[in-house]
C-alpha cells in the first residue's frame, strides 16, 4: 500500500472519528467546513485524496489540527516525529512545498510547518476561524505575506505574527527560494 493510500485511509478514519466525537452529522460538518456533503462521504470512504485547503477546512470545522486528523490515536505525552515522517501536503513541480512537522491540541489545534516557496510562486489560504493566529519565521529569502489585500515583506531572519481569520497569501517575489517555519494556533471549537 502506498503512503498516499495510508494517508487517505487515516484521514477517512479520523474524520469519521472526530465527527462522531463532536456529534456532527454529515450535513452539519459540511455546513461548518464549507465542503459538500458528497466530498465528506468520499473522504470518509477513503475514495478521494482531498486538497490541502479541504483538509484545513475540515480540521478547522472540527476544531482539531491536521496532525490529529491524520493520526487521531495520539501516543504518549512526548511525541517525536522523525524527519522522514513529516507529512508533505502541498508541492509544485518547481520545488515549492510545505511539510507538517508536528501538531497537538493545546487547548485547540497547534501546528508547526516547514515551508519552501520557489521564486515566483505563491500559496493562498482561506480565512481560518476567528482567533486563529499564525507565527512565521523566515530562514531564507524573503516572504511576501499578503493579508486581506495588504502586502508585507518579511526578510530572512525576521518573524511575523498575524490573525489568520482574513484571506492571506504566502508568496515569493524574489530570485531565490524562500524558506520559513510557521506555527498555527486555532481556538478550540465551542
Amino acid at each position: 500500500m502506498s503512503d498516499l493510500d495510508l494517508l487517505t485511509q487515516s484521514l477517512a478514519r479520523s474524520v469519521k472519528h472526530w465527527r462522531a466525537v463532536r456529534g456532527f452529522t454529515l450535513d452539519v460538518l459540511a455546513a461548518r467546513a464549507g465542503v459538500s456533503r458528497g466530498m465528506l462521504i468520499q473522504i470518509e470512504q477513503a475514495r478521494t485524496n482531498p486538497s490541502l485547503g479541504t483538509v484545513v477546512k475540515i480540521g478547522d470545522a472540527l476544531g482539531i489540527s491536521i496532525t490529529t486528523l491524520l493520526d487521531y490515536e495520539q501516543g504518549p505525552t512526548v511525541r517525536i516525529v522523525p524527519a522522514e515522517q513529516a507529512v508533505r501536503l502541498w508541492h509544485t513541480e518547481a520545488g515549492s512545498y510545505n511539510r507538517l512537522l508536528a501538531g497537538t491540541e493545546a487547548p485547540g489545534p497547534l501546528e508547526m510547518w516547514d515551508w519552501r516557496l520557489m521564486p515566483g510562486e505563491s500559496s493562498q489560504s482561506d480565512p481560518h476561524p476567528a482567533g486563529t493566529m499564525e507565527l512565521l519565521h523566515v530562514t531564507a529569502g524573503e516572504l511576501t505575506l499578503t493579508v486581506d489585500g495588504v502586502e508585507h515583506r518579511v526578510p530572512a531572519g525576521a518573524s511575523v505574527s498575524f490573525e489568520a481569520n482574513l484571506p492571506h497569501t504566502y508568496g515569493n517575489t524574489g530570485d531565490v527560494p524562500m524558506e520559513m517555519v510557521m506555527a498555527v494556533s486555532v481556538p478550540p471549537v465551542t
